[in-house]
């Protein structure tokens, strides 16, 4: 008869061996997925609760602008509106001094020629 040099057993034994290391090294790829995809939760939990803390402050924000007080704050800082009760001062010049009147100087346009404005046009983004 025939016999094999390799014997079916020693054939069985390599084909589970190489079943096996298929198996473990599918297994540690999908670890290393799963560590991935974990730190991308974590970052995106964290991108979320910063979004969620500015949504607050801005609501905040917007329902202390829609108070009274706040009203009444723009108005005593910006200084024209005055309450009942209130004694406006009024500035007075020192009798005899004019006030000085300081003229400001218009900005004049610069002549631009046509090659400029085509320049401009073309290389100008």
């Amino acid at each position: 008869m025939f016999q094999f040099p390799i014997r079916f057993r020693r054939l069985a034994v390599m084909t589970g061996i190489f079943i096996l290391v298929l198996f473990v090294v599918e297994f540690n790829s999908r670890l290393e997925e799963l560590n991935r995809l974990n730190e991308q939760r974590d970052e995106m939990r964290l991108s979320a609760t910063q979004v969620v803390q500015t949504q607050v402050a801005l609501q905040t924000q917007v329902a202390y602008a829609a108070s009274t007080d706040a009203v009444e704050e723009w108005a005593r800082t910006d200084g024209h509106y005055l309450q009942e009760g209130d004694q406006p001062v009024i500035p007075v010049s020192v009798p005899g001094v004019e006030p000085v009147i300081v003229a400001t100087p218009l900005p004049t346009a610069a002549p631009v020629q046509n090659w400029e404005i085509w320049w401009m046009l073309f290389f100008d983004p």
